[in-house]
């Protein structure tokens, strides 16, 4: 992560255009073909605020915190939390170094184009968008949607929220866990059928993963951001850090205060097994009588949410908005039109309506809904993956990086990436409890093969003949 060791041979620094001063994100654009047709008014701290509100510590940790609580309890929190966290920032590192040599709000897609060499682009393109674009609007869809305008103020809650939570809890509970149980202590019993303490942890491990997620969309919003080349870059790499940091503080002061697994995760408990909200809601009940103050601290938990699902579909619609520039979506002509404010706003709704509608399958299927979180997951890190085992691969000799790069650790870091998307592709397709019935099965190897058939049959049968892969527009 080293910034400036090795130059460009294209222009990366702020130069004169004229009389006037190009930003060295918008030189670099032009660079790559396109023109400048968003609003580039972000400063780092906006564009990091997309994906710290995205990743939401807050919204996924209290989400899927009975699934580690459930598979290996607080051993599986505290230690796996820093397992997936490790290995998602080597991720992040290695999608920062290309983000800073390619800043388009394509990102991922435009990426593997690129990195894949002429022959292969336009397939590497089209198999990475679609997997990009069908993951953010499953993100979308297992959390909200909404509008993206305060974007800033998101991030603040979610830090603020965490912060206070995190002490709030454990400071007001009557009854605390001892430290031996918090660091030590290995649920097994799980109920699923499940003894192997690996399996088990491995399962715990999908909370973690599934929270640091979405920090794609720093790179989607590089046509919008200040010196992109740069500040994409690090706006990836502060979200996931940060994210790891505020993320563990919140585990803990909330673990402290678990003092009964099984009645935590029984439904017949007052939050129905909900386990952080019977959490929120014992603390204030012991201590004062009454829950309510529990019901407000998850208010605080449902507003990260709304504010995840709104960050998510302004991610999304940038993704959509660079996909349908290129030709590669139905109607691209429609997706791609900005508005006065220099807003992809046909987009933006294209992504909240898309993603309403696979919410909406949570209402006739459990079942189906679990496929689109699955798809989620293991999805979005496929499209994570793929660009970066282009960069490792087939670009390998060919890759000019840019100011921000890793230097001679930038292949390892990538192949580190690439196999731990791999691992958890498999572990998280692996069934979570025993025996195996239509209920329990899990569905994650279904959907994200689904959606790999419905990507290649698709490429094969028509897109082959007519997508050219990423299609510049500076002389339009």
């Amino acid at each position: 992560m080293v910034l400036g060791s090795q130059k460009m041979d294209i222009p990366t620094h702020t130069t004169e255009n004229g009389s006037t001063l190009m930003d060295s994100g918008q030189s670099r654009l032009r660079e790559l073909g396109y023109k400048q047709e968003l609003k580039r008014d972000l400063s780092l701290f906006a564009n990091f605020a997309f994906s710290f509100s995205i990743i939401s510590v807050l919204t996924g940790v209290t989400t899927l915190y009975n699934t580690g609580l459930k598979f290996g309890g607080p051993v599986s929190l505290v230690y796996g939390w820093f397992v997936a966290g490790a290995f998602t920032m080597c991720v992040g590192f290695s999608m920062a170094e290309i983000c800073s040599a390619y800043p388009t709000s394509g990102g991922l897609y435009y990426w593997s184009a690129k990195l894949a060499g002429p022959n292969w682009a336009p397939f590497a393109a089209w198999l990475t968008g679609w997997f990009n674009i069908v993951g953010q609007w499953a993100v979308t869809a297992s959390v909200d949607f909404s509008l993206a305008q305060l974007i800033q103020v998101a991030a603040a809650w979610n830090l603020l929220g965490v912060c206070v939570l995190m002490v709030l809890i454990p400071c007001i509970a009557t009854e605390r866990a001892s430290a031996k149980f918090v660091f030590t202590y290995f649920n097994t019993d799980n109920g699923e059928g499940i003894s192997s303490k690996v399996y088990i942890f491995v399962l715990g491990l999908l909370m973690s993963q599934y929270t640091l997620t979405g920090y794609d969309a720093s790179a989607h919003m590089t046509e919008e951001t200040k010196g992109a080349d740069k500040n994409g870059p690090k706006g990836i790499i502060s979200s996931i850090g940060i994210s790891i940091i505020f993320g563990w503080g919140y585990l803990l002061g909330i673990t402290f205060a678990v003092t009964s697994i099984p009645y935590l995760l029984s439904e017949d408990n007052d939050a129905g097994g909900y386990a952080i909200a019977e959490i929120f809601y014992l603390v204030f009940k012991n201590r004062y009588g009454s829950g309510v103050g529990g019901i407000i601290c998850l208010g605080v938990v449902a507003v990260a949410i709304f504010f995840c699902g709104m960050s998510s579909v302004t991610s999304n619609s940038r993704m959509a908005y660079a996909f349908s520039r290129d030709g590669a979506m139905p109607l691209s002509n429609l997706w791609h039109k900005v508005n006065k404010q220099e807003v992809p706003i046909n987009a933006v709704w294209l992504s909240a309506f898309i993603s309403f509608c696979m919410a909406l399958t949570s209402l006739g299927s459990l079942v189906a809904f679990q496929a689109m979180v699955s798809i989620a997951t293991i999805g979005l890190y496929i499209a994570y993956a793929l660009p970066i085992f282009f960069r490792v691969t087939l670009a390998r000799k060919s890759f000019i990086p840019g100011p921000f790069n890793l230097g001679r650790y930038g292949i390892l870091v990538g192949w580190i990436a690439v196999l731990w998307v791999i691992t958890i592709s498999v572990l998280f397709s692996l069934p979570v409890a025993y025996p195996i019935t239509s209920e329990t099965l899990n569905y994650t190897p279904v959907a994200v093969c689904g959606l790999l058939i419905l990507t290649v049959s698709s490429w094969i049968f028509s897109a082959r003949y007519w997508f050219r892969g990423p299609i510049t527009n500076v002389d339009a």
